[in-house]
């Protein structure tokens, strides 16, 4: 089974990374595949945000995947979340992609213009340990979200669980190429006025990675 890890930063993987024993890569795939209990395993580090992303992964994604995990942190428009909870983002949006119509916006859906917006994994076999996570729906930003009016906007308008940088951006890359494509997050913050002194982005990384670690020894060797 041949695997392809993305991340926009290594920081956010780098428990995985050292169970793996790979090299801490730059932006890029790293440059051997690793071998581990049959699987061919292979990292791509797009850097942050969504055009990073779909460069990066338009430039190495193909047809030899058999699974495409994306893995990172994210911030929590749902406050019954708990920081470091693991979360399986199965929808994701570009929320911006829209029009100003003087002080209203107009998402992107209702202009009737050619092109996508919403985007969705794909999966085609079962895991105990991927199963068991909590469904999430994403929107995918330029600017994460920290002002209390821009917040109660984007509620009222998507009702997201989640926001990240770059999950839309995976999802529409690696549409009609990875047999599998998944998106895998874990809260760091909540999305509020900016207060760091409130995040667990070390927590949120160690749960994310221990569940990766666990996601990949459970699946099959075999493609799938």
């Amino acid at each position: 089974m041949k695997i392809l890890i993305v991340s926009a930063t290594h920081f956010e993987i780098k428990p995985l990374l050292d169970f793996l024993g790979i090299a801490l890569p730059g932006i890029g795939i790293n440059n051997a595949n690793i071998d581990f209990e049959e699987k061919e395993i292979q990292v791509l580090i797009t850097g942050v945000g969504m055009v990073n992303t779909a460069l990066m992964l338009g430039r190495f994604m193909d047809n030899s995947y058999d699974l495409a995990l994306n893995l990172g942190i994210c911030g929590a428009f749902d406050k019954s979340l708990k920081l470091g909870e693991v979360l399986r983002v199965s929808t994701d949006m570009l929320s911006e992609l829209g029009a100003e119509d003087n002080d209203d916006f107009l998402p992107f859906k209702s202009l009737e213009l050619p092109g996508e917006f919403m985007f969705s994994e794909s999966c085609n076999f079962q895991s105990e340990v991927f199963d068991a996570l909590k469904v999430a729906e994403g929107i995918t930003v330029n600017t994460v979200h920290g002002n209390d009016i821009s917040i109660e906007k984007t509620k009222r308008l998507f009702n997201p669980t989640v926001e990240s940088m770059e999950g839309a951006a995976f999802f529409a890359a690696c549409k009609g190429f990875s047999k599998n494509y998944l998106q895998v997050r874990s809260v760091s913050n909540y999305v509020e006025r900016r207060d760091k002194s409130k995040w667990e982005i070390h927590h949120a990384i160690e749960n994310l990675n221990n569940f990766a670690i666990n996601f990949i020894n459970q699946i099959p060797s075999h493609s799938v």
